[in-house]
């Protein structure tokens, strides 16, 4: 799984990165976390307001910081859509 974090490093940004990596770790999954702080790159996605969250390759979540509950949620659709297309 690769989960982007889109934003310049505000407090929001940094926020949503600490989240995801516990709600990664406290799933036990596989996940390549990269930060995406060019603006250039960032403006690639569809995305007007960050922080931004992309995961593999879609943007999930953009200019709000969601909760754990949500993340988690947000994570394991994306892990269900992966089994999905190994099928």
């Amino acid at each position: 799984m690769k989960v982007k974090i889109l934003g310049t490093g505000c407090a929001k940004c940094q926020q949503l990165e600490k989240t995801t990596k516990e709600v990664v770790k406290e799933l036990g999954i596989d996940a390549a976390i990269e930060e995406v702080k060019d603006i250039n790159k960032i403006t690639e996605y569809p995305i007007l307001t960050t922080p931004g969250l992309v995961i593999n390759e879609e943007l999930v979540c953009a200019g709000r910081v969601p909760t754990k509950a949500e993340l988690t949620h947000l994570i394991a659709n994306a892990l269900t859509k992966e089994d999905k297309t190994k099928r």
